[in-house]
């Protein structure tokens, strides 16, 4: 793991399948959801949508299910629910564009494809909204072991 600027850590780009696949089960999670009554499933696919990612430290539930975890930028920690909102913010504006017949899902594809191409073409796999909340989707394994190397210290002398 490398330091960057203003303590921020270079840590190890996550499977970019995995990631997809974990977005996936999300979707498929959040789909379900808005399948209850009415007026009530469409925001609770949203609700979840938005603040998956703050479940058990950055990790979704496809996240988990997958081995992923969402990670802040500055201190490699699990993220909370206010950075998972604000992560999401392009995949909610995207659920939002379904409302609308046909423009609205063309839209809301544009939308996902630009994350999508994002995340494989970034070095980082970073997408909007990993830029906008400063977090990194990693593989949970790595980075626990990337936390541990660096937390033991060796002995002076």
């Amino acid at each position: 793991m490398e330091e960057k600027g203003e303590g921020a850590k270079t840590l190890p780009k996550a499977n970019t399948l995995n990631r997809f696949i974990a977005k996936f089960i999300d979707v498929l999670i959040a789909a379900a959801l808005s399948k209850l009554i009415p007026p009530v499933g469409f925001f609770a696919g949203f609700l979840y949508i938005i603040i998956a990612d703050g479940f058990f430290e950055g990790r979704s539930i496809g996240k988990k299910l997958i081995g992923l975890q969402a990670v802040a930028l500055n201190d490699t920690r699990g993220i909370g629910f206010r950075e998972s909102v604000i992560r999401n913010i392009p995949f909610a504006i995207a659920y939002s564009f379904s409302l609308i017949p046909y423009a609205g899902i063309f839209f809301g594809l544009l939308i996902i494809g630009l994350e999508g191409l994002l995340v494989v073409g970034n070095e980082r796999g970073l997408r909007i909204g990993d830029e906008l909340a400063k977090t990194q989707v990693v593989d949970n394994s790595k980075a626990i072991k990337e936390t541990e190397s660096h937390s033991i210290k060796e002995p002076e002398g």
